[in-house]
């Protein structure tokens, strides 16, 4: 992995990323991607391997694992950390593509020009909006996988022993899936993470429309001060 270039993106992020947008980059970094990377990932590797079913059966221990375990945590995680954090780097696509058209249009123009984009990182306009939508993404992504999680697995646990009688078992076998305790302690952990995450972006995308609106109400309050002040002065 290039941790240059991932630390220039993550620096990137954090430039144009509110306060709110800083404190979500940081717990999905630490809280989540580092405890999937060093932890998660050593947990989960031999699921498949040391799922014991007491029956010698050809076959029988595979079919069970694969109805109790349709999709693994890990790869379940690695696909929603990819999908929650591609929004971001939209955003970073979008301020470098303001940045190079305004350098286009100082080079068409000379020095004598009128800037476009004062500042390419401020959240107006198509970023305004950009940035938005990435918020409601991030947190529609997180509750989509906090619903995916719980239908596979109810209540976010995995019990100790489960119970399979799917063909070709021979009769109702017990199953002892591997580990289950820690792995519902890092389930339990990355879900409570998430909810964080999601209750963030949420209070994020209030605080930019608030702020938005407040923006807009005071314009228009010194447009009718303007206004009433033009209107005296003419009588």
């Amino acid at each position: 992995m290039n941790w240059g270039l991932f630390e220039g993106l993550l620096s990137g992020v954090n430039k144009y990323s509110t306060a709110f947008g800083r404190i979500w980059l940081s717990l999905v970094f630490i809280f989540r991607l580092l405890v999937y990377v060093v932890a998660a990932e050593r947990v989960w590797s031999d699921d498949q391997k040391d799922f014991d079913c007491n029956t010698r059966q050809p076959g029988c221990s595979n079919v069970c694992f694969d109805h109790f375990f349709p999709v693994s945590h890990i790869r379940l995680w690695a696909l929603q950390l990819i999908l929650v954090t591609c929004p971001s780097l939209l955003v970073i696509m979008h301020v470098a593509y303001r940045e190079a058209k305004e350098q286009r249009h100082r080079a068409t123009h000379g020095n004598n020009y009128h800037c476009i984009y004062p500042n390419p990182g401020k959240k107006r306009g198509g970023l305004w909006w950009t940035y938005l939508l990435s918020l409601v993404f991030k947190a529609g992504v997180d509750v989509v996988f906090l619903y995916i999680f719980y239908q596979f697995y109810r209540n976010y646990t995995l019990p100790r022993v489960v119970k399979c009688e799917l063909p070709p078992c021979p009769n109702m076998v017990d199953c002892f899936i591997s580990r289950p305790t820690e792995k519902n302690i890092f389930t339990l952990f990355m879900v409570v993470t998430t909810c964080i995450c999601i209750m963030l972006s949420l209070v994020e995308a209030a605080y930019l429309i608030s702020k938005r609106c407040r923006e807009c109400l005071l314009t228009r309050a010194g447009e009718k001060r303007w206004h009433s002040h033009n209107c005296a002065n003419s009588c």
